[in-house]
């Protein structure tokens, strides 16, 4: 199965949350190491949607297969990770989902180009992201794409490598 990213349809305004969960908790329930996805509750996403968040909800007919989050970044965060750019010219990569049966059709570095002419357009010209530090498929797509690697730390989800572009 050879999918790309314009196979899908596409949400990207009133997304349904009840999908994004769904996909959430799929994609978490499937994967060998599911702490590096970390944990995002209702409403805590409501919360960051509010206030400029963005989520990329790609479906394969009915059936959400992939997802990018767009989180805007406060001072007080960029900070904690050693990063000295400000919140109105940063915003930060939020968790990239792909099904893993969709997983291997490049889907989370074409997710990442909707990203980043998203976030060009309303601005910004820094992103930061963090990654757990075993991801390497995430690492390298990251760092494919222009991050680099500021800051390293041992989080309750384990190692964390923060990237900064």
């Amino acid at each position: 199965m050879d999918m790309k990213l314009n196979d899908f349809k596409v949400v990207s305004d009133n997304v349904d949350l009840d999908d994004y969960l769904f996909l959430y908790n799929y994609v978490r329930d499937n994967m060998e190491h599911p702490e590096w996805l970390g944990t995002f509750e209702r409403n805590e996403i409501e919360d960051i949607l509010t206030d400029g968040g963005k989520i990329w909800l790609y479906y394969d007919n009915d059936i959400p297969v992939c997802s990018v989050f767009y989180i805007p970044v406060k001072n007080k965060t960029l900070r904690k990770h050693n990063i000295d750019f400000d919140e109105g010219d940063t915003g930060s990569l939020g968790p990239i989902m792909v099904r893993k049966e969709y997983v291997g059709n490049g889907l989370q570095t074409a997710m990442m180009e909707v990203l980043n002419n998203y976030v060009t357009s309303i601005g910004k010209t820094h992103m930061f992201t963090k990654a757990h530090s075993d991801n390497i498929y995430s690492i390298n797509n990251i760092l494919k794409d222009g991050y680099r690697v500021v800051h390293e730390y041992v989080s309750d989800r384990g190692p964390t490598t923060v990237f900064i572009k």
